[in-house]
């Protein structure tokens, strides 16, 4: 009986194994047809399905795809490019995938006869009054890799990766009050960043005591300060400025919360944004609108509570189906054009880009979820002080590639659920929404787990970030 029951728990762990294992790599490199460079956040995923990831700046990727969708359509997509297809069995890792361009004749599509939208302006607003037709309309999870990177101007400080899932109650109903995340597992957790940020410590102070708003950090020494205080106040402003609520619940979601108070693309979206069409691509053999943001006559404001994030000008570009008006994708950027807020991106950032977005939408089901998104802000920090005594390098007294600081959140979307019954059972687990938070590593659960790909500039700097760390914990 002992030998039975022992040859039966080695079978029942095979066919875990090969059922934790059953995944073919797809792993490859995507190019340009005349160029032979790199096409960058091409879609690669398995269609009638939300498997898929996007290339890196090196035009790689890699998906690992379940065996059951073996005799399925791998797609390679990029706008502006014709569609490489082929059966998931077929394909080839060792071939460069090369897109061609395919692009539509704008004068032909603005000849069209029936009563379209013709101008940048007009497409736009179309296709904010198609939001509601366009975007998901009942409650639905979203599970996906999200990689959480800061840097100065020298090296990595900080990586988090973290598997996370996101609920929606769907697009009538208010963010803010109707819209989870959670953190699943963590992947990745090395932070060495430098905690005398004095400026940080201030901000903190002001705006969660009743402190003096003219508190400035000049007026404060680093040796009466606890480290412990320092660290307190450094997760506060992590959590404030690169929390996953900020980025979903704020204005910067501007196609989901576009009926939010004083939303970015609301009733006013043609005061502070002006949208010009440039020309139509073909993505799958569907027209795609390309149009130009450019900035309105209003300064875009992001009321972010204890941050001046007002005085901003808006450039970009959307890309937007010409059939039914929904959005393909979102380039956005916010550059500091007032004088106050120039002078205050130039001080403490060097740069006066303060937010860069990028949102990509999937078509799943006839609806448009988020797909990929990009985001990189400056951060508030103010490190490397250098004092050298002497009195010609009294002005210079912090070391610039220390002291300037920025972060880049990815999130690549794997999985949509949309069964009530699986809604509710997620919904009734408790929720934690820090994704800075240490969790233990689960191995098994990272095994067949689709990631985006690093970059080769990006897994050198990661490798020397993980070394640093290890002596850094020895």
């Amino acid at each position: 009986m002992a030998a039975f029951l022992k040859r039966l728990l080695i079978i029942v762990f095979s066919l875990y194994s090969f059922s934790t294992m059953a995944q073919t790599e797809l792993k490859n490199k995507i190019v340009d047809f005349a160029s032979f460079l790199p096409i960058e956040n091409a879609s690669v995923y398995i269609q009638n399905t939300t498997i898929g990831t996007v290339s890196n700046s090196d035009g790689k990727f890699v998906l690992s795809v379940p065996q059951e969708y073996q005799n399925d359509t791998l797609v390679v997509s990029s706008i502006g490019y014709k569609s490489f297809k082929t059966p998931v069995k077929d394909f080839d890792n060792s071939l460069e995938i090369i897109l061609e361009e395919d692009v539509a004749s704008l004068s032909e599509v603005l000849i069209v006869a029936d009563n379209r939208p013709k101008t940048g302006n007009e497409i736009v607003l179309k296709a904010i009054e198609e939001l509601p037709y366009n975007m998901p309309d009942s409650s639905y999870l979203q599970k996906g890799f999200l990689r959480h990177k800061e840097r100065n101007k020298k090296e990595f400080k900080w990586l988090v990766e973290s598997a996370i899932t996101i609920y929606d109650s769907g697009f009538q109903s208010n963010s803010a009050k109707n819209l989870k995340i959670n953190v699943d597992q963590v992947r990745k957790s090395y932070d060495l960043r430098d905690v005398d940020s004095l400026l940080t410590y201030t901000s903190y102070l002001k705006n969660t005591s009743k402190i003096s708003k003219r508190l400035s950090s000049k007026n404060l020494k680093r040796d009466t300060i606890k480290t412990t205080s320092l660290v307190k106040a450094i997760k506060w402003n992590d959590t404030r400025v690169n929390g996953l609520e900020n980025l979903f619940k704020g204005k910067l979601n501007l196609l989901r919360n576009v009926q939010n108070t004083k939303a970015l693309f609301g009733d006013d979206i043609l005061e502070r944004h002006q949208f010009k069409l440039d020309t139509v691509l073909v993505e799958n053999d569907r027209k795609i609108y390309k149009i130009k943001i450019e900035e309105g006559k209003d300064f875009v404001n992001l009321d972010t509570k204890g941050i001046f994030n007002n005085g901003f000008k808006a450039e970009g570009w959307l890309y937007i189906y010409w059939d039914t008006f929904a959005v393909k994708k979102i380039e956005y950027e916010l550059i500091a054009a007032s004088e106050a807020q120039k002078s205050r991106s130039k001080t403490l950032f060097d740069t006066y880009v303060n937010h860069k977005l990028t949102i990509s939408y999937m078509e799943y089901q006839d609806k448009m979820y988020p797909n990929y998104i990009y985001y990189e802000t400056p951060k508030l920090v103010n490190v490397g002080y250098k004092p050298t005594g002497k009195e010609e390098d009294k002005a210079v007294k912090y070391d610039r590639d220390e002291r300037y600081y920025y972060t880049v959140q990815e999130i690549l979307f794997t999985e949509i659920i949309e069964d009530q019954d699986e809604v509710q059972k997620a919904l009734s687990k408790t929720w934690d929404p820090d994704i800075f938070a240490i969790k233990p590593y689960n191995k098994e659960f990272w095994r067949n787990y689709n990631i985006l790909l690093e970059s080769e500039e990006e897994e050198k700097m990661i490798q020397d970030l993980t070394k640093r760390s290890s002596l850094f914990k020895g």
